[in-house]
Order: C-alpha cells, then sequence, then structure tokens
C-alpha cells in the first residue's frame, strides 16, 4: 500500500524530514518527504500494516520541538518505489505552514561545544536540527537554508556530508555551519576599531574590567555588563537613561542562579525550558550583584545562556553579568549591524558583533512563577511566532493592532493566531516603524492579507490611528478590558461567557472615564459592566501616573475629605498638596478613573514607597515585594458591597492603620488582602446572579502573584472554575490576542461588514 500524508504544524525548521527518513529506514518503508508552504508532505509505500505503523509513530514520537497540529492520511497506487528520501521543496500555493521560534542550544550540541576533540570546540554557532535559530534568520517558507539568511555562507564538504547524511543529526539542519564555512566574530572599540585576539576572550576581558559592550545575539543586540561591578552597572544605567527599571542578568548554569536568588523547582525547570525566557526570582540578600541592577526591588530576573555563543561567553566571564535589550529606554531593540553601531556607540565601549544577519528582531521573553503556576510577562524569543489557537476560527483574516503600551500586534487566519514578539511602546517614529514592517513581515510569512482590523477604543493610541488608516478593511474597536477577558478566553480556548475581572492601570472606557477595576459579564461577542472599582480624579492626568503621591490625594480626598492629619504623605508634599486637591475636585485636567493600579499606587504613596515613579508600574512592584511576607489579615469590607463598595472601605481601613503606626509591610500586606477578598466577594455575587461558574482574571495587576494567588484560592473555595493566562501576558502585550478573539467572534455572527 502506498499512502499519502499531510502533516501540518510546528514541522519545518525542527528536524521534522530527517526524523521522517529514520523512521522510515527503521520501518523498511519507501517513499519520500518534503517541505512546502503548508507543512510536511510524506509519500510512504509498504505492507499495509507496516505503513500505518509508520504513520502512527509519526504522532507518537515527533522531534521534541515539533507540534503536529494535524495529519491526514490518503491511499495511492503503489509505484513499486524502494528507497526513502528527501525531495525538493515544493512552491506555489497558499502559505500554511508554521514557523518555530529560536530555539536553546541543545546538550549534544553543547557536548560538542565543549569537547576539545571536536571541530566545533567553542564554536559560538553550533546547531542542530533539534535547536538554533529559526525565526530570526527566516525569510519565507517553506523553510530551507536559501530561505534564510545562513544562505551567505556556503557550506564545506564537511558540513554538507553531515547535512546529507539520514543517520547524521544535522541531516538537513538548515542552518548547519561550523568554523570552516560558517558566521564568524569581532571585536571592536566603539569607535570602529578591531581588536585581535580571541572575540570572546576580548569580551570577557572587558567586562571584568569593567567596560560595557553591546553583544550582537539571536535577535538583536544586548548590553552587557558584570553584575556584581556597581561602576559599570551604574554608567550603563546612566547611559541607557534607565533610571531604576530591573536589569536581566545571564549566569552560567543554575548553580550560579542558586547562588543569587531563591528557585524552587518551577523557576529552575522554566529557566532550563529550550524556550530559555527571563524567570524573576526572589533575591538573596548576599546576592553577589551591583544594587544597581535591581534598585529597591527584591527580585532578580536571571536567564541562562541559549545560543553558543552566550554560553562561551559566560564561561570566560566565570561572572554573572548584565545583559539588557540593545536599546536607550524606549527605543525598539537594535538588530541591524548598521544601526546598532550608530545607536549604541554612545553606550557601549566595545562591540562583539558576528556576520550572520538577523531578518527580525526578538527581545527576550520574560516570566515569573508562583506555586502552582506561571504568568507570562513578555511573550517574545522563543515563544513568537507559535500560533495560539482561537475558540473558533476566523471567517476572515484579521490584523489586531493591539496596546499603546507594550505592543504587540497579531494576525488570525483561520483559527491561527499569531502574535508578534515584543515592540514596546508606541511612543517614537522609530517604534512605529518596527511595528509596521513587523506587521509586513508577519503578512508576507504567513500569508495574511487582512479583511478585518480590530483595534482599541482609544482615539489617541498609535495603534488605533495605525488601524484607521488602513484602506479596504472593515474596522472593528474593541473595548479595552473586553480585549484583556477575551484575551484570558483564547489563551484557554473558552468562547464564554464568564465573569471577567479586569484590573489593569489605564484603558478608555465606553463612558469616555478611563476603566481598569472592572468586573465584566463577557463572551467573545460582547461585554456587560457588572461592576468596577469606584472611579476618583487623576489629578493632572498622566501626571498622576508618574507621581503616585497624586492619586494618593484624589483617594484620601474621596475617602477621608479635610480629615487627613497624621499622613506622612501630605507633610512631603506639603506644598502642593492643597492645589493638587483642588485641581482633583474641579475635573480639569482630572479624568476619572476606576483603575485598579492607580489605588496601588495610590497605597504606596500613602505607606511611604515612592511619591513618584521613572517606570510603569514600579510604585505596585514595590508595594507587592513589602507585602509577599507579610500576614494574612485583611481589611474588611461590607458584605455584599461589590468593588465600588469596597473602594472607602479599604482606603479608611488602610489610613487608620497607618495613623495607628502599623508597620508597612502590614499595611501592605492587609491591602493586597482586603482587595483580593473583595474581588472573590464580587466575582462570587455577579457568577451567582448570573448563573455562571467560570471567572477569568486578566489585566496587568494580575502579575501581582500576592493578589493573584488570594484571589485564585478564594473562587476555588466558592466552587468557581478559574482561568488564568498561560501563554500570552495578562499585561497589554497580550492585548492583541483578545482584540483578534473578539473580532473574530464578531465577523463569524455577522456583525461586521
Amino acid at each position: 500500500m502506498r499512502t499519502r500524508i499531510r502533516v501540518e504544524g510546528i514541522v519545518q525548521g525542527v528536524g521534522f524530514r530527517p526524523f521522517v527518513c529514520g523512521l522510515a529506514a527503521e520501518h523498511g518503508v519507501a517513499g519520500f518527504v518534503g517541505n512546502d508552504e503548508a507543512g510536511v508532505f510524506i509519500e510512504a509505500e509498504g505492507p499495509l500494516s507496516t505503513v500505518d505503523t509508520f504513520v502512527g509513530d509519526l504522532r507518537r514520537r515527533a522531534p521534541v520541538l515539533a507540534v503536529i497540529e494535524r495529519l491526514r492520511t490518503s491511499r495511492r497506487r503503489p509505484t513499486g518505489q524502494s528507497g526513502f528520501r528527501i525531495v525538493a521543496s515544493a512552491g506555489g500555493g497558499a502559505r500554511r505552514a508554521l514557523v518555530s521560534p529560536d530555539m536553546a542550544t541543545c546538550a549534544d550540541c553543547l557536548a560538542e561545544l565543549w569537547n576539545p576533540a571536536d571541530r566545533r570546540y567553542r564554536y559560538p554557532f553550533i546547531n542542530c536540527t533539534n535547536c538554533g535559530p529559526r525565526y530570526t534568520i527566516v525569510t519565507d517558507v517553506p523553510y530551507d537554508r536559501a530561505v534564510t539568511t545562513m544562505r551567505d555562507f556556503p557550506m564545506c564538504a564537511a558540513c554538507a556530508h553531515e547535512y546529507a547524511d539520514p543517520t547524521d543529526r544535522r541531516f538537513h539542519a538548515e542552518p548547519v555551519c561550523c568554523p570552516a564555512c560558517g558566521p564568524s566574530l569581532r571585536f571592536v572599540s566603539a569607535a570602529g576599531a578591531s581588536l585581535g585576539g580571541d572575540p570572546l576572550d576580548t569580551a570577557a576581558a572587558w567586562l571584568r574590567d569593567g567596560q560595557v559592550i553591546a553583544v550582537k545575539g539571536l535577535g538583536g543586540y544586548h548590553l552587557a555588563a558584570l553584575a556584581s561591578h556597581e561602576p559599570a552597572v551604574a554608567a550603563l544605567r546612566l547611559r541607557k537613561h534607565r533610571e531604576e527599571k530591573p536589569f536581566a542578568v545571564m549566569v552560567a548554569d543554575l548553580a550560579a542562579a542558586r547562588a543569587l536568588a531563591h528557585c524552587d523547582d518551577m523557576a529552575l525547570s522554566t529557566m532550563e525550558d529550550p524556550r530559555r525566557p527571563v524567570v524573576l526570582v526572589p533575591r538573596r540578600s548576599d546576592a553577589a550583584v551591583a544594587l544597581s541592577v535591581a534598585p529597591r526591588n527584591g527580585q532578580l530576573g536571571l536567564m541562562l545562556p541559549y545560543t553558543p555563543l552566550h554560553h562561551v561567553l559566560a564561561a570566560a566571564v566565570a561572572g554573572p553579568f548584565v545583559l539588557t535589550s540593545g536599546n536607550v529606554s524606549d527605543e525598539p531593540i537594535a538588530y541591524d549591524d548598521r544601526d546598532a553601531l550608530d545607536r549604541l556607540s554612545r553606550i557601549a565601549d566595545g562591540f562583539l558583533l558576528h556576520d550572520r544577519r538577523i531578518h527580525v528582531r526578538a527581545d527576550d521573553s520574560v516570566v515569573r512563577t508562583y506555586p502552582g503556576g506561571l504568568v507570562p510577562l513578555r511573550r517574545s524569543r522563543g515563544a513568537s511566532p507559535a500560533p495560539v489557537e482561537l475558540p473558533s476560527p476566523a471567517p476572515r483574516p484579521v490584523l489586531a493592532c493591539g496596546a499603546e503600551l507594550k505592543n504587540t500586534f497579531c494576525l488570525a487566519k483561520g483559527r491561527h493566531a499569531f502574535l508578534s514578539p515584543h515592540i514596546g511602546d508606541l511612543k517614537n517614529a522609530e517604534t512605529l516603524r518596527s511595528y509596521a514592517c513587523g506587521i509586513a513581515h508577519f503578512s508576507r510569512l504567513f500569508d495574511v492579507v487582512p479583511a478585518v482590523v480590530a483595534h482599541d477604543l482609544h482615539p489617541d493610541y498609535l495603534s488605533t490611528t495605525y488601524a484607521r488608516e488602513l484602506e479596504g478593511v472593515a474596522a472593528v474597536g474593541v473595548q479595552h478590558h473586553h480585549a484583556h477577558i477575551a484575551a484570558c478566553l483564547a489563551d484557554n480556548g473558552y468562547a464564554g461567557p464568564v465573569v471577567g475581572v479586569a484590573f489593569d492601570g489605564l484603558g478608555y472606557g465606553t463612558d469616555g472615564t478611563i476603566w481598569g477595576g472592572e468586573l465584566l459579564i463577557a463572551d467573545l461577542l460582547d461585554f456587560r459592566r457588572v461592576d468596577h472599582l469606584t472611579p476618583v480624579p487623576m489629578p493632572g492626568g498622566p501626571a498622576a501616573v508618574r507621581e503616585p503621591w497624586r492619586m494618593a490625594a484624589a483617594y484620601l480626598d474621596h475617602a477621608c475629605g479635610d480629615d487627613i492629619h497624621g499622613l506622612a504623605v501630605v507633610r512631603r508634599q506639603a506644598a502642593r498638596w492643597a492645589d493638587v486637591v483642588r485641581l482633583s475636585r474641579t475635573g480639569l485636567a482630572s479624568p476619572l478613573t476606576s483603575s485598579a493600579g492607580r489605588l496601588f499606587d495610590a497605597v504606596a504613596a500613602i505607606v511611604g514607597l515612592r511619591d513618584a515613579v521613572t517606570y510603569e508600574g514600579q510604585a505596585a512592584v514595590e508595594l507587592e515585594q513589602l507585602a509577599a511576607a507579610g500576614c494574612r489579615d485583611a481589611y474588611p469590607v461590607p458584605a455584599g458591597a461589590g468593588l465600588r463598595g469596597a473602594t472607602r472601605p479599604l482606603v479608611w481601613a488602610m489610613v487608620d492603620d497607618v495613623r495607628r503606626g502599623a508597620p508597612p509591610d502590614v499595611v501592605a500586606v492587609r491591602f493586597h488582602n482586603g482587595l483580593a477578598d473583595a474581588t472573590v466577594a464580587a466575582a462570587r455575587d455577579a457568577a451567582s446572579q448570573e448563573g455562571l461558574s467560570v471567572v477569568a482574571l486578566s489585566g496587568g495587576v494580575f502579575q501581582n502573584v500576592v493578589l493573584l494567588q488570594r484571589v485564585l484560592s478564594g473562587l476555588a473555595a466558592a466552587g468557581l472554575r478559574v482561568l488564568v493566562h498561560r501563554q500570552v501576558p495578562p499585561n497589554d502585550g497580550g492585548l492583541c490576542l483578545g482584540q483578534a478573539a473578539v473580532a473574530a467572534a464578531r465577523d463569524r455572527a455577522g456583525l461586521v461588514p
């Protein structure tokens, strides 16, 4: 019997064709295998039972990086063919093949990397079918060397032999190379002068000497400094214009990670995952890292080396080093050599360069763990562009434009939603250009011509402007917090309806106010706002985000009126307090907000943590860490009060505690627990009234695992099923998935022109 087999999913660039060849040889099956725009095609000929076993093993024994989404078979007339081979890739059809994310160096390649007898000893570009660059070097599909940036490096005889040998692990490994034929390194000063010697050893020596260097990595440039060298880290922070936001740190291995932070089993296994994200973990009090790495922050973002270049550099440095995005704050990460040398020469003292082109940028992914769970904070390298499956297919292709902060975009076709790597805040022309180029690349790579464009309702978002300027597409506006809940639904393959709790910093509401502490009844089609935190003014608008004491003034005025004696925040801001309260009461430049994020800001100022922030969410992050080791006490809220009725009692109880001299950590944890209990009660009551049994939690505030765990346990105790984010961030970095899911659902229901 001869069988035609079609395999779809992430099956290109993951060693699938070599795997099929090996499996065919094992079973004595004749035929061929190849790539095309849809995935992998196979014809297998042999005895019926043998071919059926072969087909079953395709699923059961697929390569570790492969994701088989669909496998179809059809019978053919036998041809009498003998032998099995890889045939040339086919083209000309509609692109449906999925592109693998970049994956960390595998154990087999690491063994060769550290073997002095191996021809690839310490070679910084070693890879095989199980690891190495994929998305950041591919220019088109089907995935072949000719459509990657490795086409610039013709294989030597030895590499060509491995590439053609069905028994070799580099059989049809498209990026295969070695020191004789592959990319090479060089080290140059900021002025562009090339330095002699081994570039990796030179880079390591500069780091140990306290210099800042730029390192060309997998999806862009990083800036590096020795993590234990305070002057070097402080210099990097000053030059990069990144005042206090923590830096990520690369450690050579898990032992080095344990020396710096308290790492539980989940954190350690996440660090070792082939996607190699940055993992946030509690810092040890005796950690040998400079204070400037993470000022006033009890967490460290640690990651293990994920390319052979990083492995060799980490071994040569022999100590942890900062590895942060190669950019000035708020700019996109540099990935083009000329642009990097121009932009980063004002920051870096030297550059560790290589000559393999990066086709598209991809910043590092970031996650944090908690007992029993994981919260994605940034989905980028190692995760993108692997698709998220929509609960129901999109009738027409969709472009979802995302938010203004932590922007990502999404292209949806059928059941597949392709989220871009992290782009950042759309605040400048360079980031907007990166955004537009990314959309064009994804459209070409996945053969998506959008017929529907989804966008946020905020009229001033640049992503909204981009959407509205597109011609020939149907526009769908999606309310910000509905998109958050829809993203959580899509992340879990659930269509709703649910009770949705959306807590974040800011989002444009349908009533023209700023929302952010919302209880919704929602599915993918629509939502109803059934409860929310009490709206208070934001005195000065954007200034209230930068200066949390302004939100303290608004909340204290709301809860206490003029009874604000004995509070340190009032004394600290005595010169401006009365003016800001008057501004708040007039409503001038003081839009109303129900934002949970702004409530956290106010509490942080009232307990004395900080009156001003240098990055988004800073006050809330520090308040959570203050509460992390606290007691289980909670500020009580009236039964049946809902979120709206709980706001004033929470603030008043906290103020009373502060006046009595309660320690800030106790105040912080009682506030967290009180808000969590109020949230559980409000969600439970709404579920009962609506006849629902599922609650979805989304929004950037649910990156706070102290709040998250208390809400999870309370809802579970009430017998409710709880959906949380697993694949995409709860913050605005996951918003585009929700926009795409809503637009697809409305289009399917005939609600989109």
